[in-house]
């Protein structure tokens, strides 16, 4: 054979393994999109679990006990057999963008130390439809105990303020050692191996300190809280939501009865505006806020959109501290306080309560003192210190 002849042979030979490639790699989506097993797996690495695919044309009826957000009939099957789940995620602004707050129910929002904010996050409903990655994960506080226990929720971070016997930190901070004392549902990272929960130094675009590197997956902390008889009732049969008592919820208000405020500005402590100041823009057409953190959009790693609340509630707490060589610091947010809600473009001066450790915070209107009927979706608890100043 000579070389033009060998050439054009060659030719034709690559054209037809490229046909038959790109053939058989259509015929296998079709086959992976046709698929009759009623199953999706997300491609999310090991955050990836089967789920049920919800259908986007069934009626949402359902109410989400924890935000009052609309769900569908097979939703609620499946968050009825959990119980609600606590994250603790830093906000430390080398860690930013956060894995999944987006999916979260409710938001809590505190300083730990240094002026320095971390989230807890709720996961319940939100969670139902597909499995979550949630980073960086973080250590847990005092402060956030109480509402945990108004959840009976799993509690998952990674170690935390002070175990029983340490004589470093004040008795008054000891997270760890109250978590034991108050029986809550502990799913400390130390305790827990991959894949459920592992350090993924490759999250961001940029290099960070391995404790800005914590990954956990909400669908398989569920998994492991099973195998210790968590599920919606405990090891003992007693559910989890028997003395739960739900927030009373809304609908959207009519677009021409929306408020006119358009923005809400503030910083746990003086002199840390430009990393971890939070503005809240209010959009009147979407009946959304939108937060801003430290200046810029403040969005979720995992679908790069921005955070967005239908509920913003400020809550005026005594802080006291520090109070050890770490530190720690000390909230009030037991008994009672002065608060803020912000809602439908309005601003409604309010009062917090919760009676007991494990009671409901609710939030009431200082005008009338009833209860204020929260709008149904994303709801952020904002814990500031006495005294903060908020514009809006």
């Amino acid at each position: 054979m000579n070389k033009q002849k060998f050439m054009v042979t060659m030719g034709i030979g690559l054209v037809l393994y490229l046909i038959a490639t790109g053939l058989s790699y259509a015929g296998f989506v079709y086959i992976g999109k046709a698929s009759p097993s009623g199953v999706t797996a997300k491609p999310n690495g090991s955050g990836s679990q089967e789920h049920f695919v919800i259908d986007p044309s069934a009626p949402k009826i359902e109410a989400c006990p924890i935000n009052g957000v609309m769900y569908t009939k097979q939703e609620k099957e499946i968050w009825s057999g959990r119980r609600p789940l606590a994250v603790m995620i830093e906000n430390h602004a080398e860690a930013r963008p956060q894995s999944g707050l987006s999916s979260a129910d409710v938001i809590y929002e505190s300083v730990v130390e240094g002026g320095i904010t971390r989230f807890m996050g709720v996961f319940y409903c939100g969670i139902a439809a597909a499995s979550v990655n949630l980073a960086p994960v973080r250590s847990a506080r005092q402060h956030f105990l109480g509402w945990v226990q108004e959840y009976d929720a799993l509690y998952n971070h990674v170690g935390g303020a002070g175990l029983c016997d340490d004589p470093t930190v004040d008795e008054r901070a000891k997270a760890l050692c109250n978590i034991q004392k108050y029986k809550i549902k502990d799913m400390d990272q130390f305790g827990i191996s991959f894949p459920t929960c592992y350090r993924n130094y490759d999250r961001l675009d940029h290099a960070v300190a391995t404790e800005h590197t914590m990954v956990c997956v909400t669908d398989k902390l569920i998994s492991l809280a099973k195998t210790k008889g968590w599920t919606n009732v405990d090891a003992a049969g007693v559910p989890w939501d028997k003395g739960f008592v739900p927030w009373k919820f809304k609908n959207d208000a009519k677009e021409s009865e929306r408020g006119t405020s358009t923005s809400i500005s503030f910083s746990a402590w003086k002199g840390y505006e430009r990393e971890y100041g939070v503005r809240w823009d209010y959009d009147k057409v979407a009946n959304v806020y939108k937060r801003f953190n430290g200046g810029v959009p403040h969005t979720d790693l995992e679908n790069k959109q921005q955070l967005t609340a239908k509920v913003v509630a400020i809550l005026f707490a005594k802080e006291t501290g520090p109070v050890d060589t770490h530190a720690h610091l000390l909230y009030d947010n037991m008994g009672s306080g002065e608060g803020l809600v912000f809602q439908d473009g309005k601003a409604i001066k309010a009062v917090w309560k919760k009676e007991t450790r494990t009671a409901r915070t609710k939030f009431f209107d200082a005008a009338t003192n009833k209860e204020i009927e929260f709008t149904r979706g994303q709801i952020w608890i904002e814990m500031l210190p006495t005294g903060t100043p908020v514009t809006y």
